[in-house]
């Protein structure tokens, strides 16, 4: 999703140099742990666990405003981070590769006796092709929980963007076999908030039936399941009804008004919480037709303020799953990237017609080449940066071991051509 200039919210203590990867929380819960260093690292005086919380923290815990039962859509206020060094954070073994398990998609259409949406029923049905998801994200000292979609018996889970976005690891836990398994990032496609995971050894683990979403139709009764409230364990039932179709909304943060656009989506009553996003929205068939995305008290709609407790959207599921083909394939564009992602060792915001370095992380790429608080980035490769969400994008078609050419203007003007060789950060 695009990146903004962002800056710590909620008003807490952050040690210096602790800067955040730009990302959009729009429903998965997130807990905040110990103040840690530039490279994730708890300081040594802090010994507990990231997650789940301790009974008892020498600091207040920070946590974040998203994370109540009545979710507001917002994007986190966070410094776009175009690249910190923490590669080492990162598993390195089992790296996921293209061209894996493309067998998944539509599974047949809807029965027409099935018109009542039994929830137990349903739930008994779905619920084993659900993980868990926990990821931790090490720059943040912060942990998050979402949800995720099995699509394969060996591993490959669908889930949002944002519930992966900023993780240095990633753990997912099968409703269906119990097993906990070490997940890798694919691939994921910001603009859509989609991504696919791949778990580390696993086999035989149970698949959801996908439907299709062009037929869903306004009054259906669906079913959304999910990690409700981040608290694991079996899946909690949001049962509801279609309210429209093809929705778009602008997921804002009124404290930074920075904002981003999700479009095509499928609006339901029902309960969607916090946590739950990235998990599947069901029709009376127990047959997967979105991907519980955003929950709202305070969303824009269409450009109208609206939004109740009680209101929801989903990814539909064709769009989701073509996206998936196309990640696990191994097919990047300028939307879809392939892989880990590429840092350079920055923060950023929007500057005079470019992307302007707040800070410089220490020993990163970008400090080694020369780059100082001040300069501005208008350029990388030739492709033209004129904003820190631009830079983002760039980046994005990038990978760790390039070798970029950084086009920076100084603070007093001067331009220069700084070569900087990209590092492995937290997902995207």
């Amino acid at each position: 999703m695009s990146e903004y200039d962002r800056g710590p919210q909620g008003g807490g203590d952050h040690p210096p140099y602790q800067q955040y990867y730009g990302q959009e929380y729009y429903g998965h819960q997130q807990y905040y742990d110990q103040p840690r260093d530039q490279w994730g690292r708890p300081y040594p005086q802090y010994t507990q666990p990231m997650y789940p919380p301790p009974a008892y923290q020498p600091l207040p815990r920070k946590r974040h405003p998203l994370r109540t039962l009545t979710l507001t859509v917002v994007a986190i206020a966070l410094a776009v981070v175009a690249g910190l060094g923490i590669g080492h954070l990162i598993a390195g073994a089992n790296n996921p590769t293209a061209s894996g398990n493309q067998n998944f998609g539509f599974s047949g259409q809807p029965s027409a006796s099935q018109t009542v949406l039994d929830v137990d029923a349903v739930s008994a049905k779905v619920n084993p092709a659900i993980v868990n998801i926990e990821t931790e994200l090490g720059l943040q000292g912060a942990a998050a929980a979402g949800t995720g979609i099995v699509l394969t018996p060996d591993g490959e889970v669908l889930t949002n963007n944002h519930v992966v976005a900023g993780s240095t690891s990633i753990k997912a836990t099968s409703i269906g076999t119990g097993d906990t398994y070490t997940a890798d990032v694919v691939g994921y496609n910001r603009s859509e908030d989609v991504a696919v995971l791949r778990l580390r050894k696993a086999s035989g683990l149970p698949t959801a039936v996908i439907g299709d979403s062009s037929k869903v139709a306004v009054g259906d009764q669906i079913l959304g399941l999910g990690n409700a409230g981040g608290k694991g364990g079996d899946p909690v039932p949001a049962p509801g009804t279609v309210t429209a179709l093809d929705q778009s909304i602008t997921a804002s943060d009124e404290s930074s008004g920075s904002s981003e656009q999700l479009k095509g989506l499928i609006q339901v009553r029902a309960n969607i919480e916090s946590g739950d996003s990235g998990g599947p929205l069901v029709n009376a068939d127990a047959q997967v037709i979105g991907v519980d995305t955003a929950a709202s008290t305070g969303y824009q709609l269409n450009g109208r303020r609206s939004g109740g407790a009680g209101q929801g959207f989903a990814i539909p599921i064709n769009k989701a799953v073509d996206i998936a083909h196309q990640i696990v394939a191994g097919t990047a564009s300028d939307t879809v990237h392939i892989g880990k992602t590429a840092f350079i060792g920055v923060s950023v915001t929007d500057g005079q017609g470019g992307a302007q370095v707040r800070q410089v992380v220490p020993r990163g790429p970008a400090q080694k080449a020369g780059l100082a608080a001040g300069d501005v980035i208008t350029a990388i490769d030739g492709k033209p940066v004129d904003s820190a969400t631009t830079l983002t994008t760039v980046m994005d078609g990038h990978h760790p071991g390039d070798q970029l050419s950084l086009t920076v203007t100084s603070a007093g003007g001067a331009q220069r051509q700084v070569p900087v060789k990209a590092i492995e950060g937290p997902v995207g």
